[in-house]
C-alpha cells in the first residue's frame, strides 16, 4: 500500500490504470477509521482493479464553531485498516493543495441540502459536494462507496452526479452497528462511558419505530412520538432534529412506508451523532 499526498502524482496513476484498463474504486474518507469504513474498502476491493482511499479532513464542511480543530485523526491506525481491508493507495493531501489561497469554485446541490443537517449546519453539504467532485477529478473513479449512515449526504451526491454527468457509478453500503446497536462514527470516541450508554437511544428509537411499523403502525405523528419518548428518557440527550422523510427525494412524509427513511440528530452531551433507518429494509 502507497500514500500519495502530490495531486499530481494521483492524477498520473488514475490516467495510467485507466489507460490500462484497470477499473479504480474510491472510498472517501475523513479518516480515524473504523470497521464501517472497512466495509466499503471490503466491497469496493471487490469491485475494482485499484482500490483508492481518501484521507482528508475536509476544513469547508465545517462550521463556525464545530469540531474541525478537535475531530480525530490517527494516520498510523488508519493505514492499518485501510491494508487490512485490501486498500492499494491512500490519497491524502493537504488542505493547502485542495484549497489554495486563490480558491474561488464551489459545487451547491440547492433542494436535498436544505432540510435535515442541512437546516442547522449551513455550508457543511457545499463543503461535501466540492470535496468529493474534486476528489473525483483526481482520483477518476469508476465505483465511489459511501456509508449510507450520512444518509442525506449520499442522497446529495447521487443527486450531483447525475445532475453534472459525472461518470462514476455510487454504491450506498449499510451501517456498521456495534453489537450494542450504536452506528459507528469517529466522533463516538468524544463520548465518556456514560454518554456512550446513553448514545444508544438513537438506535433504541430507531428500533422502536421499525417494531411499530411492522405491526402495522403508519401515522408519521405517532411513529415520531415513539422516537421523541425514547430519546427524552436519556437526561444527555438533546434532539436536534427527528424527520421522517421520504428516501428517494428526502420530501416530508405524513404517512410512512416502506421507502420512508427515519432520520435522526441528537446531541450527547456535546457530541452530535446522527442515525437512520429506512422502514422497509430488513
Amino acid at each position: 500500500m502507497k500514500i500519495i499526498q502530490c495531486i499530481d502524482e494521483m492524477q498520473s496513476i488514475a490516467q495510467t490504470a485507466r489507460v490500462n484498463g484497470k477499473r479504480i474504486a474510491l472510498v472517501p474518507t475523513m479518516g480515524y477509521l473504523h470497521q464501517g469504513h472497512a466495509s466499503l474498502m471490503v466491497e469496493g476491493q471487490k469491485r475494482a482493479d485499484l482500490l483508492v482511499a481518501s484521507i482528508f479532513v475536509n476544513p469547508t464542511q465545517f462550521g463556525v464553531g464545530e469540531d474541525f480543530d478537535s475531530y480525530p485523526r490517527d494516520m498510523e491506525n488508519d493505514m492499518r485498516v485501510a491494508e487490512s481491508a485490501g486498500v492499494d493507495l491512500i490519497f491524502a493531501p493537504r488542505a493547502a493543495d485542495m484549497y489554495p489561497v486563490d480558491y474561488q469554485t464551489y459545487v451547491n446541490v440547492e433542494k436535498l441540502t436544505l432540510p435535515l443537517c442541512g437546516a442547522n449546519r449551513p455550508g457543511h453539504f457545499r463543503g461535501v459536494t466540492t470535496v468529493v467532485a474534486k476528489f473525483f477529478n483526481i482520483v477518476s473513479p469508476h465505483v465511489a462507496l459511501f456509508g449510507q449512515k450520512d444518509y442525506q449526504q449520499l442522497a446529495v451526491i447521487r443527486q450531483m452526479v447525475a445532475d453534472l454527468n459525472m461518470p462514476v457509478e455510487v454504491i450506498g453500503m449499510p451501517i456498521v452497528r456495534e453489537a450494542d446497536g450504536l452506528a459507528m462514527s469517529s466522533r463516538n470516541s468524544y463520548l465518556s462511558p456514560a454518554e456512550r450508554v446513553s448514545a444508544l437511544c438513537l438506535s433504541n428509537s430507531l428500533n422502536a419505530v421499525r417494531t411499530a411499523f411492522c405491526k402495522g403502525e403508519r401515522s408519521v405523528a405517532a411513529l415520531k412520538n415513539l422516537v421523541l419518548d425514547t430519546i427524552s428518557k436519556e437526561r444527555c440527550a438533546a434532539i436536534d432534529y427527528v424527520e421522517f422523510r421520504h428516501g428517494l427525494n428526502l420530501a416530508a412524509v405524513d404517512t410512512a412506508d416502506e421507502q420512508t427513511v427515519v432520520a435522526l440528530a441528537v446531541k450527547i452531551g456535546k457530541t452530535r451523532l446522527i442515525d437512520n433507518r429506512v422502514l422497509g429494509e430488513e
